[in-house]
């Protein structure tokens, strides 16, 4: 069937997986608004000719999305609904090959590095003048903000650095020019995010640069929330916790995936640090931020784990207490050194797993948010759906963490702060009232 023709090409991006790929779509975004062609992210009206698939290749799971997600739009393309269809990110930089032969109808697959590459299909140049400018997909008023790229971890379970390669730290310069643009912009919240966070600036600065960065966003007038995401336990830099409690614009709050708490799981893992150093950084975070909002994530069901594993976990979990956690079931990835193990826990036996471990975090959850009976918190409004507001305190992230849910016949402006009296609390959200 004949493709329709425009006069002009309007482009949809599809973005999969984390947070830092939609930044790299943003970013394909603002270079194709500065050449003047039409985009859009995750059309729903199919009134687009071209459609750029941002991919995931994190685990099976993902890869699975990705795929079918470009055969859906293979199939648009097929039934003359589209004109163009191009592949980009992490499972298109690790499969390349495997998906040229098997998907051949995608007009170009690309890298994750290759954005350059990707203008040059739309007859267009990167324009190096944006570094740092962006077409967000957010709302207006958030914004993640990507201070590195790949990651120099050996983890034995993760295919990131085969995807996303080694360390690689943007200047200060660049991400302060870039905080303040999004501000501008009308962004109150910024979302640091990295493969490791605590790793940013060795390669450049040939320190842990995190706390100079930190101080210096910290700076930027109108920036009212910043936010870490993905911090290594191992080694971490404990002066990271003194900025943030200096800077009341740093919220108290830390995502910092632990995957396991049992001593054979963490060697096995290739982590780094064990069961007793974990305890002692724990308690020394909340020492040095009191009532700072702990979140991590989990893994259940790697190679070689045992129920006596999974026990340790939940005991780990009653011990510390989280504010938040979050748990993947083991992918067995090729190219990774865990791949070399047996994946001896069955699909089915590592959903159980996983389901006895949050059944233990969900009664901790309850029981922290029915602590906040009666507390009020500032709270950002998110959006307003089905008649009520849902909003966010500073120790809650975008999309992973608790909602704040607010009936009110006041008309709330999306992006503004309120103070919020909570009266309700549910496993992993909170209903308020607005108080003066």
């Amino acid at each position: 069937m004949k493709a329709r023709t425009r006069t002009k090409d309007k482009v949809n991006i599809i973005t999969l997986g984390c947070s830092k790929n939609l930044v790299d779509s943003e970013v394909l975004s603002g270079q194709l608004r500065a050449n003047d062609i039409d985009v859009v992210h995750e059309n729903k009206k199919i009134d687009h000719n071209i459609v750029v698939v941002n991919t995931c290749g994190f685990i099976d799971k993902a890869k699975e999305e990705s795929v079918q997600t470009i055969l859906e739009q293979v199939e648009l393309k097929r039934k003359g609904k589209l004109d163009k269809v191009y592949v980009t990110g992490c499972l298109s930089e690790r499969y390349k090959n495997n998906l040229e032969a098997e998907i051949p109808e995608v007009d170009a697959y690309f890298g994750t590095l290759e954005l350059p590459q990707i203008l040059k299909q739309f007859e267009v140049d990167y324009k190096a003048e944006l570094i740092g400018e962006r077409f967000l997909a957010t709302p207006s008023h958030y914004a993640y903000m990507k201070i590195s790229e790949g990651c120099n971890r050996t983890c034995s379970f993760c295919a990131i650095p085969l995807m996303r390669g080694q360390h690689v730290s943007k200047t200060m310069e660049q991400l302060v020019a870039e905080a303040t643009g999004l501000v501008r912009s009308g962004v109150k919240e910024i979302m640091l995010i990295a493969q490791e966070l605590t790793y940013y600036g060795l390669d450049i600065y040939k320190k842990r640069s995190l706390p100079d960065l930190l101080n210096r966003l910290a700076d930027i007038e109108g920036l009212e929330w910043i936010r870490l995401h993905y911090a290594y336990p191992s080694k971490f830099p404990l002066e990271i916790l003194d900025v943030m409690r200096d800077r009341p614009n740093i919220c108290n709050y830390l995502d910092m995936p632990l995957q396991h708490a049992s001593d054979r799981m963490l060697k096995a893992m290739k982590r780094q640090i064990t069961r007793a150093e974990m305890d002692e950084l724990i308690y020394a975070i909340r020492e040095k931020v009191p009532g700072i909002c702990l979140r991590t994530t989990l893994i259940a069901g790697f190679p070689g784990e045992t129920e006596a594993d999974i026990v340790s976990l939940q005991e780990f979990l009653t011990q510390h207490r989280f504010d938040r956690v979050g748990i993947f079931t083991y992918s067995h990835e090729e190219g990774t050194s865990a791949h070399d193990l047996i994946d001896d826990v069955s699909a089915e036996e590592k959903e159980s797993r996983a389901q006895q471990v949050m059944e233990t975090q969900q009664e901790i959850s309850l029981e922290l948010n029915q602590q906040k009976l009666g507390q009020v918190f500032k709270t950002l409004i998110d959006k307003k759906e089905a008649g009520r507001y849902l909003g966010r305190t500073e120790f809650d992230s975008v999309e992973v963490d608790n909602e704040v849910i607010i009936q009110t016949d006041k008309k709330l402006k999306i992006g503004s702060f309120v103070n919020v009296r909570i009266t309700k609390a549910y496993d992993y959200d909170l209903e308020g009232e607005i108080v003066p």
